[in-house]
């Protein structure tokens, strides 16, 4: 699904140069590159605070932690996602309230998110599924109007624009209160282990969030706040300040990958391809185009309209191709997250999702003659 030993080679003397000063150095943590790091992540980003930790998932739960929610109040978030965003609000005692999604962008319903509103909601989650953002504009007008917290879950969609309704333009994960990602190999940014961070432009929660990650301590062996141990390590901070500077890059070749797809599968039968809302450059189209960022592929999914979504992945698997289902079983149907508020009928557009969608390689190094042989793959067996 990805190619992580093709893309290192093209940046493996400035890897390996600065791996090994990490090594030499013994700075191994909050040493100068996870320092550097930051900073020229926070100048990509345009945002005040970035604060590295160790991994996508304690991310999320860290925002959680220094915004002060408590046992019980409810946060809403998309029931079709990777189950990281809901295990921290379980962890945490919170209640997650999970409600339907969009059947083009695959991000959170606005409308869903209203009508699950209660007085013990304090918070949203909306992930930037597979690499677009979820509609932002609608997003913070109801959590203004509700005095609700923004938490952006923005694992799979760092380097994507979104263009506001005003014009303004800004990076996913600058949106919200308060945003968390993973540098998990396989994102668009990532490092050859674990990482993550917190983005956030509130000087306050940005203090607090310091401590939290590290054992609730500002000053030595004194502890203000609870905290946990998760920091990003020097090495995984070397890798990602080699690779920040081609982010943009990384990110135009998997668009480049996903138009080609694109072209090859329109107007075949029973294959949807992703639509792109736009919001990069305020236009709505369903073609990928060369001008905005609103889009950045972490991942490729068809929809498979004619019942043999699963006969397509296991034909692909035949051929050397791999694949994958993101996701086969819905948030509220897992055995962890079941509650007896949810109404099968209230999430038509996510269980139908997960009988449908097919994720085919994506990533930087995919090159015509696989692109072609890929589709040509997937096109013969649609169309048996």
């Amino acid at each position: 699904m990805v190619d992580l030993k093709g893309q290192y080679e093209q940046i493996k003397e400035q890897v390996d140069t600065s791996v090994l000063e990490v090594i030499h150095s013994t700075a191994f943590i909050n040493g100068p590159e996870v320092h550097s790091f930051q900073k020229e992540l926070e100048e990509y980003l345009n945002v005040k605070h970035v604060i590295p930790c160790a991994n996508g998932t304690d991310a999320l739960q860290i925002t959680m932690m220094g915004l002060g929610l408590e046992p019980g109040d409810e946060i809403i978030t998309a029931d079709f996602t990777f189950a990281a965003t809901v295990e921290v609000i379980a962890l945490l005692r919170l209640t997650p309230v999970l409600v339907d999604v969009d059947p083009d962008s695959f991000n959170i319903d606005p409308e869903a998110i209203k009508k699950a509103i209660t007085p013990k909601t304090k918070a949203i989650v909306p992930v930037h599924l597979f690499g677009q953002s979820a509609n932002m504009d609608a997003i913070m007008a109801i959590a203004k109007e509700h005095n609700l917290y923004v938490i952006e879950d923005n694992a799979q969609g760092i380097g994507a624009n979104y263009k506001f309704n005003d014009g303004t333009i800004v990076k996913t994960g600058t949106i919200g209160h308060v945003a968390s990602t993973s540098f998990f190999p396989s994102k668009n940014l990532g490092c050859y282990g674990d990482g993550g961070a917190i983005f956030t432009n509130d000087d306050d929660l940005a203090h607090t969030i310091r401590g939290v990650v590290n054992h609730g301590m500002y000053k030595r062996y004194h502890h203000d706040v609870v905290g946990v141990n998760s920091r990003l390590d020097a090495i995984q901070a070397a890798v990602l300040r080699a690779k920040l500077p081609n982010l943009d890059n990384y990110n135009n070749a998997r668009r480049s990958a996903a138009r080609k797809y694109n072209n090859a599968f329109n107007n075949i039968p029973n294959i949807i391809t992703p639509k792109v809302e736009g919001n990069g450059c305020g236009t709505n189209h369903n073609t990928i185009c060369d001008t905005c960022n609103c889009h950045v592929f972490h991942q490729y999914t068809l929809r498979i309209t004619n019942g043999k979504r699963d006969d397509l992945a296991q034909h692909l698997n035949d051929n050397g191709i791999p694949c994958g289902v993101y996701y086969p079983i819905p948030l509220h149907s897992q055995k962890a997250y079941r509650d007896d508020r949810y109404n099968e009928a209230d999430f038509p557009v996510t269980n139908q999702l997960i009988k449908e969608v097919i994720s085919l390689p994506m990533h930087t190094e995919l090159d015509d003659e696989q692109i072609a042989f890929i589709t040509k793959t997937v096109i013969e067996f649609v169309n048996s």
